[in-house]
């Protein structure tokens, strides 16, 4: 299995927003760009695998601004780390009022997928070529990361005196 560089496998998905996409307060829902930074995400697994993938958990997303109607949604996805069978790919969320040009980082998630065989049996995955020192950086981040949630599961495991 030949490991894959970075860029093989990342994609930016551009969608415009409409009122089908809106929350109550007027704004694009939250579940809504949950699901296309899952879709996005989704997609990089499995141009790096070259088969399924399933989203095993969502470390983090955070909402840094809201999304309007009528802007351009653009969801950059990426691999930051890859384990033997696991890999946490890395997404970055800018909405685009493209009347004004305007452009605002409006969020980022770190998701882990597993890659699948035919009988839905975990499968290993290649390896990533870092190439560059951004590519670098965000792999290390994302090994801290794991070993954060490994350290709260070892913790989880102590029990509480109530």
């Amino acid at each position: 299995m030949e490991p894959k560089s970075v860029k093989d496998s990342s994609i930016t998905v551009v969608q415009q927003m409409t009122h089908q996409d809106a929350n109550l307060a007027g704004n694009v829902h939250g579940g809504t760009i949950m699901k296309l930074i899952d879709n996005t995400a989704g997609i990089v697994g499995v141009r790096h695998t070259g088969g399924n993938v399933v989203t095993a958990s969502i470390d983090r997303i955070d909402f840094h601004s809201p999304v309007f109607v009528g802007d351009l949604l653009r969801v950059s996805a990426s691999i930051n780390y890859v384990g033997t069978k696991s890999m946490e790919i890395g997404v970055r969320i800018e909405a685009e009022n493209f009347v004004t040009g305007e452009v605002r980082h409006t969020g980022s998630a770190y998701l882990t997928f597993v890659s699948l065989d035919e009988n839905l049996k975990t499968k290993q995955i290649p390896q990533i070529i870092l190439e560059t020192d951004d590519e670098k950086r965000r792999s290390c981040e994302a090994l801290q990361r794991k070993e954060a949630r490994l350290h709260a599961l070892e913790m989880g495991k102590v029990k509480c005196k109530i």
